[in-house]
């Protein structure tokens, strides 16, 4: 546990959480949103701080990361706790556990990072769960890590405030951001988010030259109209350019969620529609 970055305290000890879109207002004795940040007496904590539920030495490709480093491998670490609260989440025996992981200092963390050096790997990619709520450990590990000489790794949703998103840059090598749909109906309802947010951290990642790729999990009835598709694959090739790779994966009953698995038909014609303006369109869970 410790003291959470970007909040204000309000009147009777209020918290207002200042680290993502939801701008949680929290009460004392209370949590936010993502079950993970916690008014004490008007002071505001990050409960998974250092707790890494998750830890596995992975392909860089399962990222997915097609285009940094390929053929390399990487220390993926993750914790719990998320933002979002997708029925479909196909994590969410980590993201919605609520017991304590081992604790794991930054120090650590990187220790561990180069010791996975002469297997392959090439640093740390935090994942897993979302890596955004674990903010204040994030960015203390990745310095560290950084001045080991090895690489950052973000798989996130990108719903985050612009000015901590910016203050972890630095220290960031590659992301994969996850483009859950392209209507803001989707994100209120299934995500419970906004879709605003995460395409800014998308263009704010590309624009500060950080390696960039995309995903977007492919629901049928909800996500996957060529309609929808298509004004996606627009905004990428107007915002991000044509290089920028997209991965279409398909979706498979988990969580919450009952509905038949994506046809392969769908993502074919995903890829079809997509490689008419995009270079590098992948397909997961084919």
């Amino acid at each position: 546990m410790k003291e959470a970055l970007y909040y204000q305290v309000r009147e009777k000890n209020q918290i207002l959480c200042e680290l993502c879109p939801h701008s949680c207002i929290i009460k004392p004795g209370a949590r936010g949103f993502c079950r993970v940040r916690e008014n004490r007496d008007g002071v505001l904590f990050s409960l998974n701080y250092g707790q890494v539920t998750a830890l596995a030495l992975d392909p860089i490709e399962k990222k997915p990361l097609y285009h940094f480093l390929p053929g390399s491998k990487i220390l993926s670490v993750g914790t719990f706790g998320c933002n979002f609260h997708c029925g479909f989440c196909q994590n969410w025996q980590i993201a919605h556990q609520s017991t304590a992981g081992e604790y794991v200092t930054p120090e650590k963390l990187a220790s561990l990072a180069v010791e996975m050096v002469p297997k392959g790997s090439i640093g740390i990619a935090y994942t897993y769960s979302e890596p955004l709520m674990w903010y204040e450990y994030v960015l203390a590990a990745a310095q560290k890590v950084q001045e080991a000489g090895l690489k950052n790794v973000l798989v996130t949703n990108g719903y985050i405030q612009e000015e901590p998103f910016r203050s972890l840059l630095p220290y960031i090598d590659a992301l994969n951001i996850d483009v859950k749909g392209f209507t803001e109906e989707f994100y209120q309802k299934v995500v419970k988010g906004k879709l605003a947010p995460v395409l800014k951290s998308a263009e704010t990642a590309y624009r500060e030259g950080k390696h960039l790729e995309l995903t977007t999990l492919l629901i049928p009835g909800l996500n996957d109209s060529e309609k929808e598709i298509e004004a996606l694959v627009n905004w990428i090739s107007a915002n991000l350019g044509t290089e920028v790779p997209v991965h279409f994966s398909r979706y498979f009953p988990q969580y919450q969620m009952d509905i038949p698995p994506t046809p392969i038909e769908t993502m074919y014609r995903a890829r079809e529609i997509a490689g008419k303006k995009l270079k590098h369109v992948y397909l997961g869970n084919v």
